[in-house]
């Protein structure tokens, strides 16, 4: 009689996703941290693009 149950494939391929996802989201955090946003100054740009915005203003 032929195997036909499918549990394994199933949680083998969910456990394959649950670490992909993890790796990315370490990845992505590494690299956060390696661009300076986790410094006291990380989000000196921000700042930066909204007085950006504001000085291109012009009132009539």
């Amino acid at each position: 009689m032929p195997a036909t149950d499918y549990t394994y494939p199933s949680v083998y391929f969910a456990y394959l996703f649950f670490f992909l996802s993890f790796l990315l989201a370490v990845y992505f955090f590494i690299r956060s941290r390696k661009d300076g946003y986790w410094e006291d100054k990380g989000e000196d740009v921000k700042f930066q693009v909204f007085q950006d915005d504001d000085n291109t203003r012009r009132t009539p």
